[in-house]
């Protein structure tokens, strides 16, 4: 992209939540970077239970490290200034520039707070600028939250404050998507519409000359462009925000079509537990093939599991009486008694511990674990943010530690930072697994504890599946996106003359 002005960049805004924001973003980002680009991506605020640790120990969401890698530089605090981490329906930690500052209401977030941190987040994005050559910013939720648009920093608010086109991605699997394009677009006031410059359909299916009336009906009704229409495709899991189904719907888990390589597949169950962290942990236990991969929330749907996963959770005290109450407590004490594997990671870890002392996190004092590992946990104000390597099993191994619990491990076999005893492992490294032969290496124990014939695949490189999908990513917008109009986006900004759609915002 030689040319372009130094600290280009667009914004890309979706009709919906999980219209494709994350893919369009990381897309870009890929497309650029092939193209020699220095391009970095930023969110100014992210509402996730999914989250990373970047070098310098901050914490960002996963959606933005992921980005990041897909425009192949390293993750900074910078990409990801606000983070927000549920720990219910009323309330989230506030993570700033990497570190967590406080719990605080909906309603205090948005009544001031909010407004205070648009200097932050601008002044991050300006750094940005000043280093890269092309910044792409993923909103969220919706611009036309009407309700929201006074504190916003996020959508129309850091695009007003950076002058940055904005394209909308719309998810026309869910249909209505020419009615979201145009009613996005007449929500907003003549000064965000100025910089509204186009659409982006996402998840068609079928034949593209269909659709084309209707683009060009759109066009004559908004005075807009649709900069790409981009196909369905299977297999484009990534680190996304939320939410089961699209932590389910991804190509490291569609992948595993092939027969294992052994006489058994293994079967692995998730507890999907409340305020569920990270479930991204098991995604490169279904990147292997012959290994079959739910979340389950009966005690049940253990019964044929040949490894149970209790995984990160913002709420452990919550997630220990969530699993007593669905009798799946019962179900892992069966199962550790008769010697059947059992994995918890973070909070599903200290969760299989003795005892809890929480007046952080559920500020619930006292309270009893699941007794299956000899580990007493009391939770630190102070979070605990690492990137620790290391080895377990025979292999190197390296991960990465969100939490506020410090664990006294009192007995069993060392394990990472944890510990085992029997068939059950704990520990509170996420992304252990992503290490190809330590990930090997405990499928094999598993395997023989389980009492089942499967074999891990030689080959599989967690690594290299994730490139490939970044690489499908940048695929799609190189193959279906007017490239030559968003470049013109990245470099000149929103088109003059944009027609201003009534009524407006009230």
């Amino acid at each position: 992209m030689s040319g372009t002005r130094r600290g280009g960049g667009l914004l890309v805004a979706g009709t919906t939540s999980d219209a494709g924001k994350s893919v369009v973003t990381a897309g870009i980002c890929r497309w650029l970077a092939r193209r020699g680009v220095k391009v970095a991506p930023f969110k100014a605020q992210n509402m996730s239970l999914n989250s990373f640790v970047t070098r310098e120990g901050a914490e960002i969401g996963r959606a933005q490290a992921m980005q990041a890698q897909a425009a192949r530089v390293e993750p900074t605090a910078l990409m990801n200034p606000v983070l927000l981490k549920p720990g219910s329906d009323r309330s989230s930690q506030v993570v700033l520039l990497g570190k967590p500052v406080g719990e605080m209401s909906a309603r205090g977030y948005h009544g001031g707070r909010q407004e205070q941190l648009l200097g932050i987040v601008t002044d991050c994005l300006e750094q940005l600028r000043g280093t890269y050559d092309a910044v792409i910013c993923e909103g969220a939720g919706s611009p036309a939250e009407i309700n929201l648009r006074r504190t916003d920093i996020v959508n129309m608010g850091i695009a007003r404050a950076a002058r940055f086109p904005v394209v909308v991605v719309g998810d026309i699997d869910r249909g209505g998507v020419f009615a979201s394009f145009f009613g996005t677009t007449a929500l907003l006031s003549p000064e965000d519409q100025s910089l509204i410059a186009g659409y982006v359909v996402n998840k068609f299916r079928g034949d593209v000359s269909l659709l084309e009336p209707g683009m060009e009906m759109l066009r004559s009704l908004t005075g807009r462009a649709t900069y790409g229409v981009l196909p369905f495709r299977h297999g484009l899991g990534i680190d996304e925000e939320d939410g089961l189904r699209v932590s389910l719907r991804g190509a490291v888990r569609e992948s595993v079509v092939a027969p294992p390589v052994g006489q058994d597949v293994l079967r692995v169950a998730v507890c999907a537990v409340p305020l569920m962290s990270n479930f991204t942990d098991v995604d490169a236990l279904a990147a292997e093939p012959g290994v079959v991969v739910r979340f389950v929330d009966r005690a049940e749907e253990l019964a044929d599991a040949d490894l149970v996963v209790v995984p990160g959770t913002r709420g452990t005290v919550k997630a220990l009486e969530w699993l007593r109450e669905r009798g799946l407590a019962g179900a892992l004490a069966r199962r550790a008694a008769e010697g059947r594997p059992v994995l918890g990671i973070c909070g599903g870890f200290q969760a299989l511990g003795e005892h809890i002392e929480d007046e952080v996190e559920s500020k619930a004092g006292s309270v009893a674990g699941l007794g299956l590992l000899p580990v007493r946990v009391r939770f630190a104000v102070e979070k605990t943010l690492a990137r620790p390597v290391g080895t377990a099993l025979g292999e190197e191994v390296s991960g990465y530690e969100i939490h506020h619990g410090v664990a006294d491990v009192l007995g069993g076999e060392p394990f990472l930072d944890g510990c085992r005893v029997g068939a059950v492992w704990g520990t509170h490294w996420h992304g252990s697994l992503e290490s190809d032969g330590f990930r090997r290496a405990f499928l094999r124990e598993v395997a023989a504890a389980a009492g089942r014939r499967f074999v891990p695949a030689p080959d599989t490189s967690f690594a290299a599946l994730r490139e490939e999908q970044l690489d499908l990513l940048g695929d799609l917008i190189e193959e279906h996106a007017d490239t030559d109009a968003l470049l013109r986006l990245i470099e000149g900004g929103a088109p003059t003359g944009l027609p201003f759609l009534p009524p407006g915002a009230p």
